[in-house]
Parts: C-alpha cells; sequence; structure tokens
C-alpha cells in the first residue's frame, strides 16, 4: 500500500483498514506458530502498513487540532 493511497483515505475507511490489517497480522502470527506460513515477506509488509496508516491518521489528526 503506498502512502498516497494512504492519504486519500477518509479517518473512518483508515480505521477499518486498519482493524483489516491487524487481523490478517493475528492470523499471520498463528500461521507462522504453526508453520503453515508461505510468504514470510507479508509479515513485514503488514507491519509497515500499520505503522504508515497510524502515522497517517496522526498527522490527519493533529492537522484538525491545530
Amino acid at each position: 500500500m503506498k502512502a498516497a493511497d494512504v492519504r486519500a483515505m477518509t479517518t473512518d475507511q483508515l480505521d477499518d483498514e486498519l482493524a483489516n490489517l491487524k487481523k490478517e497480522q493475528f492470523n499471520l502470527r498463528f500461521q507462522k506458530a504453526t508453520g503453515q506460513l508461505e510468504k514470510t515477506a507479508r509479515v513485514k509488509q503488514i507491519r509497515r502498513d500499520i505503522a504508515r496508516i497510524k502515522t497517517i491518521a496522526a498527522e490527519k489528526s493533529a492537522g484538525k487540532k491545530a
């Protein structure tokens, strides 16, 4: 997911996407623990997407307060 795509989202969309990514991260952790995880790079990608969404959400909320 690109930062430009995330910036185009509304705060509600960001919250929904964050929830979806957290669910996927949870599932990937279980797959890793049971040895079923095939795409190990996906864990890193999800982690970075979560951070990207949280960062942009914080920027948007800081912009509203100022």
